[in-house]
C-alpha cells in the first residue's frame, strides 16, 4: 500500500508539473499577445475633405479644406481609445466616421464639426467596422465572429440621446471576421474571415431583428481573406466584389450567386519570388478600388510598392497592369483611394515598437496620382508618386499624421515596423493548433465577462 501510495503521489506531482508548465506557457503567450503590434491604417473622406490615420490607440486627423489639424471633441461621455484601433471608416457621404479596436469600444463621430457623438461598448475586441450607404446603420464585427448593428436615429443624433444597444445580426462560427462592408445599394452586407470564407447576407428591411437570409458564399481562397472591395461598372446593375487573401491572389466574384469569375496570382505576376523561404509569404494586405472599377490597387506584404490591376468585367478577366515600386524599407500597411481626385493614399507604420527618442508613434505616408485610362484600358501615362511638398496639406499634414520620430532613427524604425507587422499579421490570421491539454487549460482560463 505504501509503495502504491508513493507511486500515485509521484504521478500526481508529474501531472501537476505538466499542468503548471502548460499554464505558464499560455500565460506567456497572452503576454506576447498584449504586446502585439497593430498596423497603421488610413481613411480618406469620400470628397477628400479630411484624412484620418490610426496607429496604436492614436487617432490623428487633418482637415484638408481648412488646411489644419483637427482637435477631437468627445460629446459621448465615453472614454477615449485606450488600445490599438483596428478599423476606421468614413460613411459614403462623409458625414459619419467610425473607429473601433482592441479596447472593445466603437466610437461614432460626425465630421462637420468633428466630434464623437456615441461610444458603444462591445463584448469582445472589434476587428472590422462598416457604415451603411444610407448612413442609418453602423455594423461592427468582433473576434468571436459576431456581427453587431447600431441604428443611427437622426433625431437622437441631433439631441445627443442614445439609448439603443448594439444588436447581433449574424455570425461566423468562432472565426475572426477580417472585413465587413455594405453593397452600394445596401441590399447586402458582406463579411470575410480568416477561415477563407466570404459570406454574403441579405440586409433585411428590419435588420434589428437579425439578418438570417444568406444570399451566397464566395468560396475559393486557400488562406485567410484580408480585404474586400465592391465595384459597380457601368452596365452591371448588381456590381461585383473583389477580395484579397493570404494566398497572394485577388479574386473577382459575382457575389449575388457566389460565382468566382477571375483569379489573379498577384505575387507571381508582380514578379515576386516563388521560392519557399519565409520572406516569400506574401499575403494581399489591402485592396481598394474606384466605384466603377476602373482603378484597382493591391498591396502585398513583401512587395515594396503597390500593384495596379486591370479588370475586363464583361469577359471576367483580371490582370496586373503596373507595379509602382518604393524604396526597400517601405511597404504600405493600409490603402485608400480618393475616387474624386484619383489619388491613392497609403500609410506604413505600427504600434507597440520599442522606439527611442519619441513618444509619438511614427508612420510614413505616401500619395500616388493615378492617371486615367484610355478605351483599351491602358493608363495614359505612368502613375506618379507625389513628393512631400506635392501632397495635399503638404508638410502640415505630414507633421500631424506621420508623427515626429528622431530623423536619425526613422529608417530603422520603419524597417522594424515592417518586420513587426509581418509577424503580427501572420500570428493573428493563421489559426493556431493546440493539443488537448492546452485546449482544456484555455477553456479554464477564458475571460468572457462583458464590458460594462
Amino acid at each position: 500500500m505504501g509503495e502504491e501510495a508513493e507511486f500515485v503521489a509521484g504521478d500526481g506531482e508529474e501531472v501537476a508539473s505538466t499542468a503548471a508548465d502548460v499554464e505558464n506557457e499560455l500565460i506567456e503567450e497572452e503576454k506576447n499577445k498584449d504586446g502585439e503590434v497593430s498596423p497603421a491604417i488610413i481613411a480618406v473622406h469620400p470628397y477628400e475633405k479630411s484624412v484620418a490615420v490610426a496607429v496604436g490607440s492614436e487617432l490623428r486627423l487633418f482637415d484638408l479644406e481648412g488646411d489644419c489639424s483637427v482637435s477631437l471633441i468627445d460629446d459621448s461621455g465615453g472614454s477615449p481609445h485606450t488600445d490599438s484601433i483596428r478599423a476606421i471608416k468614413f460613411g459614403a457621404n462623409g458625414r459619419l466616421f467610425a473607429s473601433a479596436g482592441d479596447d472593445k469600444l466603437v466610437k461614432i463621430w460626425v465630421t462637420n464639426p468633428w466630434r464623437c457623438i456615441w461610444t458603444v461598448p462591445a463584448d469582445k475586441r472589434v476587428s472590422a467596422v462598416a457604415i451603411s450607404h444610407s448612413g442609418h446603420y453602423v455594423a461592427f464585427a468582433d473576434k468571436f465572429g459576431v456581427v453587431w448593428l447600431i441604428e443611427i436615429d437622426e433625431e437622437k443624433v441631433q439631441q445627443l440621446k442614445f439609448d439603443s444597444k448594439p444588436v447581433p445580426i449574424l455570425g461566423h462560427y468562432c472565426s475572426i471576421i477580417t472585413r465587413l462592408d455594405f453593397s452600394a445599394d445596401d441590399r447586402f452586407i458582406v463579411s470575410a474571415d480568416r477561415d477563407f470564407k466570404i459570406r454574403v447576407t441579405v440586409f433585411p428591411k428590419e435588420p434589428l431583428n437579425g439578418a438570417h437570409e444568406i444570399q451566397s458564399f464566395c468560396l475559393g481562397h486557400t488562406d485567410f481573406v484580408s480585404c474586400l472591395a465592391f465595384v459597380c461598372p457601368f452596365g452591371h446593375a448588381n456590381g461585383f466584389l473583389l477580395s484579397g487573401s493570404g494566398d497572394s491572389t485577388v479574386r473577382l466574384w459575382d457575389f449575388v450567386s457566389g460565382t468566382l469569375l477571375a483569379t489573379c496570382e498577384v505575387r507571381a505576376k508582380a514578379g515576386q519570388s516563388q521560392s519557399n523561404g519565409p520572406d516569400t509569404y506574401s499575403p494581399v494586405t489591402d485592396l481598394c478600388a474606384s466605384f466603377d472599377g476602373s482603378i484597382i490597387v493591391a498591396a502585398l506584404q513583401n512587395l515594396h510598392g503597390v500593384v495596379l490591376l486591370n479588370c475586363d468585367f464583361p469577359n471576367g478577366n483580371l490582370s496586373v497592369a503596373k507595379v509602382v515600386s518604393f524604396e526597400e524599407t517601405y511597404f504600405p500597411t493600409s490603402l485608400v483611394l480618393s475616387s474624386s481626385t484619383q489619388r491613392l493614399w497609403m500609410i506604413m507604420g505600427a504600434s507597440n515598437l520599442p522606439m527611442v527618442g519619441t513618444t509619438h508613434l511614427p508612420t510614413r505616408l505616401k500619395v500616388i496620382s493615378v492617371p486615367e485610362k484610355d478605351p483599351s484600358l491602358n493608363y495614359r501615362h505612368d502613375p506618379v508618386v507625389l513628393e512631400d511638398n506635392e501632397i495635399p496639406g503638404g508638410q502640415k499634414l505630414l507633421s500631424e499624421l506621420q508623427g515626429t520620430p528622431d530623423i536619425t532613427q526613422e529608417e530603422a524604425t520603419l524597417a522594424a515596423a515592417a518586420a513587426a507587422v509581418k509577424l503580427s499579421m501572420r500570428s493573428m490570421m493563421i489559426k493556431k493548433e493546440y493539443n488537448l491539454e492546452k485546449r482544456e487549460m484555455r477553456k479554464k482560463n477564458r475571460n468572457d465577462r462583458k464590458a460594462r
